[in-house]
C-alpha cells in the first residue's frame, strides 16, 4: 500500500487542478450574526430579570417562592449557554462540491482499490432481501470492478443471509453489466424496479426485472420459513459446509467465503464479493458493530487490501453511483486531500413520509449543523456512509507514512476474525473502530482527528446513500436514546472533547462535539422547565414578567425569534410548514425520554449499577402498521417506559391547563388581571397540549392496533392526576 500511494501522488504530481471546490457562506453571514447578538443580548436580560425581579419585591415573595425562582434562572442560563453553543455551528459552514470529470481525466482506472463493508446482525430484524440489495447497489458502484470488493458481515452467523448473498452473487452477473450498460439509477434492485418512473421500456429491463423477482421470491420464502432450500444446500455446499451442526447466533466458527473473486480473470468484470461471520463463544464479548468493523479491518487487508474503505448500514443502498467518485475527489486531491482522513455523506432516508412524521430526517442538521463543523476542521463520524483511509481507521497518526500488507490466501486469514486474536492487542485501542460506546463511530472520528487529521462533509446534489428511517415512534426513541447516551459517554470519557481534544482540534469543533454530548444531560432542564411552567400555571403562581411589563419583550423577542428563524431554516432545507412542527414534537419527545433514559442509564453506568448494550433497531413494519405510517398516524402499540413518561408528561400539561381555563371562567372579574400575570405560561403550556395532539389522541381517541396501550394510559393518568391533587393540596 505504501508502494501505491507513492505511485498515486507521484504520478500525477504536475496536475494541479483541484478535484474540488470549497465555498463558505459570505451572502447573510453579517445578519446572521446580527440576529444572533441581539438574540443573545435578549437572553441576558432575561438571566437579569431572574436576579433583579426577587430584590425588588423580596418581602413578598415565600422561601419556596425564591427557590422556584432560583432553579428557573438556573434553567435559562442553561438554556441560553445551551444555545451560545449550538450557534457556533453556524458561524463559518463550508460547501464542498467536486470535479469528476477532472478526476477521470487524471486517473481513469488507475484508482486506488476500494473495499466496502456491510453490517448486518439479525436476519429478522434485518431482512436479508433487504441486505442483498445494498451489497447489489454498492457491486454495481462506478468503479473499475477489479478495483473493488464488497465484504458482508453477518453477525448473526445466519445460514439464511449466506444463502441470500450466493443468490445475490448469481444474480450480480446479470444485474451489474446491465447497470452499467444502460447508466440505470439507483443501483440497488429493489429500488429500482419499484420505481415506475425510472425503469427502462426494455426487452433487457423486464429479462432483469424477472430475475430480480425470482431470485427476491426464493429468498422471502426461505425467510419466513426460516431454512435454506435443500436444493441451495447442495448448490452451495462449500459455504454452507463451514457450519458446525450445533452452531448457533452466538457460538460459532468463523465463516468465511469468497463467493466472487474479482482479482482474477473476470470476463464479465464483477466485484469481488466476500461473506464472513466472525467467530463468537458466549464466553468473549464481541463488542458490537465495532468488532465487525475490526475484524473486517483485519480480513480484508489479506484478501484485496483496498487503500479506500467505504462502511454501510445493511439498510443504506447505494443511490448514486458515483458517490465513490465524488469521495475520491477530495481525498486525492493532491494539494488538500492529504490532510483529509474520511469523507462523510448526509444519512438520508427513501421512506420518510412527506412531513417527516417522526422527524428521522433532521434537516437541519443534515444541511446546516455538519457543514458548519465542517468549516471547523471537519464532521463527526456517524457510522455510515463513510470513506476512510485504511490505514488512518488503524491507527496511522498525520504525516506517518502508510503501511502496506501482504494478500494472502483467504483460507489463511480465519485466524483474524477468532475470538481470541485481539487478546493483548491494541485493537479497539489505538487500532480501528473503539470499544466500549454505544456510539463506536463518533468517538473513532474524534480520536482521528485528534491526530492531527481532518475530515470532509459531502452532500452532492443526487443523495449518495438512502436508508430505512424507523416507522413507528418507539423505535426513533429507542434509537435516539442510544445516539444521546453514547454522547454523552464520551463526554464523561477519557476522550471527552473537553479536556481530550485540547489543542488538537479547532475549538469551534471541540464546541461542535460538545453540542451533541450534551443531549442526555439538556433533558433534565427542558422536563423541569417544562413542568414547573404548567404545575405553577395550575397553581396559579406567576413565573414569566406581566404581559405589559417591560422585561416581557425579551421574553417575547427571543420567543419569536428563536422560533422563526428555527421555521426559516427548517423551510430553507427543503421542508415544509407541518414538518417543521412535527420535528418540534420529536425534540420534545426526545428531550423528556431518549434523553433522559440515556442520561440515567449513563450516571448508573458510571456508579456500576447498569451496562450499556447496542440495540438493533427493526428495519420492517407490519403491513397495518406501513399503511398507518404513509398516513402520517402516530405509532405507538407497545408498552415502555419512554411511553409512560410522555403519557404522563402529556396528560399533566392538559389538565394544568385545563384547570387554568376554567379558573378565568369561575372568576371572569379577575380573568384579565390572570393573563396578563401568566400569559406566557398560558402560551407555553397551550402550546404543549396541542403538540401532544397525537399522543391524547392515541391515548383516547384511538383504537386501531397503533394507539396507545390501555394500561399505559391508565397509568399515566393516575400519576398525572395524582400529581395534579398533591400540587392543589399543598
Amino acid at each position: 500500500m505504501a508502494k501505491e500511494a507513492d505511485r498515486f501522488s507521484s504520478a500525477h504530481e504536475g496536475d494541479r487542478e483541484p478535484l474540488f471546490a470549497t465555498r463558505r457562506r459570505t451572502g447573510g453571514l453579517i445578519a446572521f450574526r446580527f440576529f444572533a447578538a441581539s438574540v443573545f443580548g435578549c437572553i441576558c436580560c432575561i438571566w437579569l430579570y431572574r436576579v433583579v425581579e426577587p430584590l425588588e419585591k423580596d418581602e413578598n415573595r415565600t422561601g419556596f417562592f425564591r427557590l422556584i425562582w432560583l432553579v428557573m434562572l438556573i434553567l435559562e442560563i442553561w438554556f441560553g449557554l445551551y444555545w451560545l453553543v449550538v450557534q457556533s455551528l453556524r458561524w463559518n459552514p463550508v460547501w464542498r462540491s467536486t470535479f469528476t470529470d477532472r478526476l477521470s481525466r487524471r486517473y481513469g482506472d488507475d484508482l486506488p482499490r476500494l473495499d466496502v463493508f456491510v453490517c448486518t446482525a439479525d436476519p429478522v430484524i434485518e431482512p436479508p432481501l433487504m441486505v442483498v440489495n445494498t451489497v447489489l447497489s454498492v457491486m454495481a458502484l462506478d468503479y473499475p470492478p477489479e478495483k473493488l470488493a464488497v465484504y458482508l458481515s453477518d453477525d448473526g452467523g445466519s445460514q439464511l443471509t449466506f444463502y441470500a448473498l450466493a443468490e445475490a452473487a448469481e444474480f450480480a452477473k446479470t444485474w451489474v453489466p446491465f447497470c452499467k450498460k444502460f447508466d440505470v439509477e439507483p443501483r440497488s434492485p429493489g429500488a429500482y424496479f419499484s420505481s415506475k418512473s425510472n425503469v427502462l421500456d426494455s426487452a433487457a429491463a423486464a429479462e432483469v426485472a424477472e430475475l430480480y423477482r425470482e431470485m427476491a421470491t426464493r429468498i422471502e420464502t426461505a425467510t419466513k420459513l426460516r431454512r435454506v432450500p435443500e436444493e441451495a444446500l447442495f448448490k452451495y455446499g462449500e459455504g454452507f459446509s463451514q457450519w458446525d451442526s450445533d452452531a448457533t447466533q452466538r457460538n460459532h466458527a468463523t465463516i468465511l467465503q469468497i463467493l466472487i473473486d474479482g482479482r482474477k480473470d473476470n470476463t464479465i468484470a464483477i466485484p469481488t464479493l466476500v461473506y464472513l461471520s466472525r467467530e463468537k463463544r458466549p464466553e468473549h464479548h464481541h463488542h458490537y458493530k465495532a468488532g465487525s468493523m475490526n475484524a473486517l479491518l483485519r480480513v480484508s487487508s489479506k484478501i484485496t487490501c483496498g487503500r479506500i474503505i467505504l462502511n454501510l448500514d445493511c439498510d443504506m443502498y447505494a443511490n448514486n453511483s458515483k458517490s465513490a467518485l465524488e469521495a475520491l475527489c477530495i481525498l486525492l486531491d493532491e494539494k488538500e486531500g492529504k490532510e483529509i482522513a474520511f469523507v462523510q455523506f448526509p444519512q438520508f432516508y427513501d421512506n420518510l413520509t412527506r412531513n417527516d412524521l417522526y422527524g428521522s430526517m433532521m434537516r437541519v442538521i443534515a444541511d446546516v449543523e455538519f457543514n458548519g463543523l465542517d468549516g471547523n476542521g471537519g464532521p463527526l463520524y456517524i457510522g455510515t456512509g463513510c470513506f476512510h483511509r485504511r490505514d488512518v481507521i488503524c491507527g496511522r497518526k498525520y504525516g506517518e507514512e502508510e503501511q502496506s500488507d501482504e494478500i494472502v490466501e483467504a483460507e489463511k486469514t480465519k485466524s483474524l476474525a477468532s475470538c481470541i486474536y485481539e487478546k493483548g492487542s491494541e485493537w479497539g485501542k489505538e487500532m480501528g473502530v473503539k470499544y466500549g460506546c454505544p456510539v463506536e463511530d463518533v468517538i473513532t472520528g474524534l480520536a482521528i482527528q485528534c491526530r492531527g487529521w481532518k475530515s470532509a462533509y459531502l452532500t452532492p446534489k443526487k443523495e449518495a446513500f438512502l436508508g430505512v428511517a424507523p416507522t413507528n415512534l418507539h423505535q426513533m426513541l429507542v434509537q435516539q436514546k442510544r445516539w444521546s447516551e453514547g454522547d454523552f459517554q464520551i463526554l464523561l470519557s477519557e476522550y471527552s472533547p473537553v479536556w481530550y481534544a485540547q489543542g488538537k482540534i479547532s475549538f469551534g469543533l471541540i464546541l461542535g462535539y460538545c453540542c451533541y454530548c450534551l443531549w442526555a444531560p439538556s433533558s433534565v432542564p427542558v422536563l423541569l422547565y417544562s413542568l414547573l411552567t404548567s404545575l405553577c400555571l395550575f397553581k396559579g403562581i406567576p413565573l414569566f414578567p406581566k404581559v405589559w411589563s417591560s422585561w416581557f419583550i425579551p421574553f417575547g423577542y427571543v420567543t419569536l425569534a428563536v422560533n422563526a428563524y428555527s421555521l426559516a431554516e427548517f423551510l430553507w432545507c427543503g421542508g415544509t410548514l407541518r414538518g417543521w412542527w412535527n420535528e418540534q414534537r420529536m425534540w420534545l419527545y426526545r428531550r423528556t425520554s431518549s434523553f433522559l433514559f440515556g442520561f440515567m442509564d449513563t450516571i448508573l453506568k458510571k456508579f456500576g449499577v447498569s451496562e450499556s448494550a447496542f440495540v438493533i433497531t427493526a428495519k420492517v413494519a407490519e403491513e397495518e402498521a406501513a399503511e398507518r405510517y404513509e398516513k402520517e398516524v402516530m405509532e405507538f402499540g407497545v408498552e415502555s417506559p419512554m411511553f409512560l413518561l410522555l403519557g404522563t408528561l402529556g396528560m399533566l400539561n392538559l389538565f394544568c391547563f385545563a384547570a387554568a381555563v376554567m379558573r378565568l371562567m369561575m372568576n371572569s372579574r379577575e380573568a384579565g388581571g390572570d393573563v396578563q400575570k401568566m400569559g406566557m405560561q398560558f402560551v407555553i403550556t397551550g402550546l404543549l397540549v396541542v403538540i401532544n395532539w397525537p399522543l391524547y389522541e392515541g391515548m383516547l381517541l384511538r383504537k386501531d392496533k397503533g394507539k396507545m396501550p390501555r394500561t399505559v394510559t391508565v397509568k399515566a393518568f393516575v400519576l398525572a392526576l395524582s400529581a395534579c391533587t398533591c400540587i392543589a393540596l399543598s
